[in-house]
């Protein structure tokens, strides 16, 4: 674990590494390497960044028993509110959690997120998708939000519109690399509407049916990404900044799918650091 103890029961394997976490940051949608924030609330984030990284990569890489693992870092979460955590992750959680008086139940929900994934292969509508969301992905924004001392019932809305989509973005990229992994997050009521047969997904050719699916499912996260505009207008200083920023990573992403012809079965299609500093200056031009 490089150089540091691990939780009790939770191998030292490169899954679970600091270093190894971290140094995923600059490929994310989420900019927590936003080097120009002050020291106090970037390493908030990357403390933020660090659990929700860590937690993905038991989900989705770990060997052996995964819910066991997953049970461990839960375990070591509550130990980190006691400011006696084991994993240097969690570790970093507690000035955190004390200072800001963090509520437990949004990592929990995190934690809760990749046990679905471990039980769930596909979900049969929207609605169930949006609300594996509500789990995987809106309580980093409110996160987010606390951690700027932002966080009103209003921007909370807001946020959970725009994790969602983010989420989602992600999901688009990756159709291809989570069907490797036995998971298909576009909704089967979807796949039936525009006539994409589940099996012919292996192949890895998009169909034309296939691009249309692709095509409305980005408009459909485009639509909820939007309300990041009234969100970053109502913040002010860097947590406009860094909420622009998160905004602006979800909209190159779903740029990328789009200018990639939805071929997101044989590759995942990302977009380069000058489309999301153009992306960020849109959004910020955007909410003045």
């Amino acid at each position: 674990m490089s150089g540091a103890a691990t939780a009790p029961g939770l191998r030292p394997e490169p899954v679970t590494r600091a270093s190894a976490v971290m140094a995923k940051a600059s490929k994310e949608n989420f900019p927590v390497a936003l080097g120009v924030l002050p020291r106090r609330e970037r390493e908030r984030l990357r403390a933020v960044y660090g659990f929700a990284r860590l937690v993905d990569d038991v989900g989705d890489e770990a060997a052996g028993d995964r819910l066991a693992l997953l049970d461990e870092l839960e375990a070591d979460l509550h130990r980190a509110y006691e400011g006696r955590a084991v994993h240097p992750l969690l570790q970093r959680l507690t000035p955190l959690v004390r200072e800001l008086d963090v509520p437990r139940e949004l990592f929990l929900r995190l934690l809760e997120a990749n046990r679905r994934d471990q039980e769930t292969s596909c979900y049969p509508t929207f609605a169930e998708l949006a609300d594996y969301c509500s789990l995987s992905a809106t309580p980093v924004g409110e996160l987010v939000l606390i951690v700027f001392g932002a966080a009103t019932p209003e921007r909370i809305r807001l946020s959970d519109r725009v994790c969602t989509a983010l989420q989602l973005a992600e999901h688009w990229q990756d159709v291809g690399e989570d069907l490797e992994r036995g998971r298909l997050y576009l909704p089967l009521e979807d796949l039936a509407r525009f006539g994409v047969d589940r099996a012919s997904l292996p192949a890895r050719r998009p169909t034309e049916a296939f691009r249309r699916l692709m095509a409305f499912e980005v408009e459909r996260a485009r639509a909820l990404l939007a309300d990041g505009i009234p969100l970053v207008r109502s913040l002010r200083g860097w947590a406009r900044l860094a909420v622009a920023a998160y905004v602006a990573g979800g909209l190159a992403a779903l740029d990328a799918v789009e200018r990639s012809g939805y071929d997101v079965l044989a590759r995942s299609p990302r977009a380069g650091s000058a489309r999301r500093a153009a992306a960020l200056l849109h959004i910020l031009r955007e909410a003045r």
